[in-house]
C-alpha cells in the first residue's frame, strides 16, 4: 500500500510493503554483537514438573526465558534516563511518537590527537550540506558485515566526538541512530560527555530525544531521506531493544 504525507510543505509517498530493517536480531548464544562485557544472550527452556516448554523436546508449546543486556547485546534505543536517576527517564515514557523523517549518511571516522577513531562535525559535513531532519542515521565506514557479530569489549571502538553531539542538539536532531556500541568513548572515566551534550543534560534536558546504538545498515540501503519507524518494546527502563525500520520516500510534485 502506498501512503502520502506532508512534511514542512513537501509531499512524500512511501510503500508500506517494502520495509528496510536496520536492526540486528537477537540470537541465542554469542553470535551477536557484544559490548561493555555483557553476558551472551541466553534462551532457556522453562521446565516445571512434567511441563517442558520446548516443542522439539515433546512439549506442547515453546516457552522460554530470555537473558540479555539491552545496552550490550544488540540494537537498542535509549533515553536520557541512561545517565539520570530521574524516575521519568523511561524509554516507554520518553518515546511517544514513532514515525520520523530521517537522513541516512555514510561517514568516515577521523583520527584525533590521541589516536582514536572519531566521528566529528567535519565527518558529517563532508557527506551532507542539507538541513538535518528530526532523525539522523549514521553508517560508519568501512561498513563491514562483521559488525553484526563483533565483540567490542576492550577494543576502544569508533565513537562520536562530543562536539558533534552538541551540534546535533543545536540543529534539533531528536533521534540519533548509529551502528556503534556507544556515542561515547568506551573508557572515558564515566564522563559520558557525548550523551550529556546530545540530551543537554542536566540543565535543559531534551526528554523526548533518543539514541539508538548497534544498528546495522546494509550497503544496499543508499544514503538519502527515508521515513523512519522506530519500534521499541514497552519496557519501563531507560532502554529497550529496538527495531528501526526505514521506508524509501518519493517526493510528490
Amino acid at each position: 500500500m502506498v501512503f502520502t504525507f506532508n512534511y514542512q510543505g513537501i509531499h512524500y509517498s512511501f510503500d508500506s510493503t517494502k520495509p528496510l530493517d536496520i536492526s540486528l536480531p537477537l540470537k541465542d548464544g554469542s553470535n551477536n554483537p557484544n559490548c561493555y562485557y555483557a553476558d551472551p544472550v541466553l534462551f532457556e527452556t522453562i521446565r516445571a514438573g512434567n511441563f517442558i516448554g520446548n516443542v522439539s523436546e515433546g512439549g506442547p508449546v515453546n516457552h522460554k526465558k530470555i537473558q540479555f543486556s539491552p545496552h550490550g547485546n544488540g540494537t537498542h534505543t535509549e533515553c536520557f534516563g541512561h545517565i539520570s536517576a530521574e524516575p521519568s527517564g523511561k524509554i516507554n515514557k520518553c518515546l511517544t511518537e514513532f514515525l520520523f523523517l530521517a537522513l541516512l549518511v555514510s561517514v568516515s571516522p577521523q583520527i584525533n590527537n590521541t589516536g582514536d577513531k572519531v566521528i566529528t562535525v567535519e565527518s558529517l559535513k563532508q557527506c551532507t550540506s542539507t538541513h538535518l531532519p528530526e532523525a539522523l542515521i549514521m553508517r560508519t565506514l568501512p561498513n563491514e558485515y562483521s559488525k553484526t557479530t563483533r565483540q567490542y569489549s576492550g577494543t576502544n571502538p569508533v565513537y562520536i566526538d562530543p562536539a558533534l553531539c552538541a551540534y546535533l542538539a543545536a540543529q534539533d536532531v531528536k533521534h540519533l541512530l548509529i551502528d556503534l556500541p556507544s556515542v561515547d568513548k568506551e573508557v572515558d572515566g564515566g564522563l559520558l560527555t557525548a550523551h550529556k551534550l546530545f540530551w543537554q543534560y542536566p540543565d535543559n534536558i531534551r526528554r523526548e530525544c533518543t539514541i539508538t546504538e548497534l544498528a546495522f545498515i546494509p550497503d544496499i540501503i543508499k544514503d538519502g531521506i527515508y521515513l523512519l519507524n522506530l519500534q521499541i518494546s514497552s519496557f519501563e527502563l531507560d532502554v529497550s531493544p529496538s527495531k528501526p525500520i526505514l521506508y524509501m520516500l518519493q517526493k510528490q510534485v
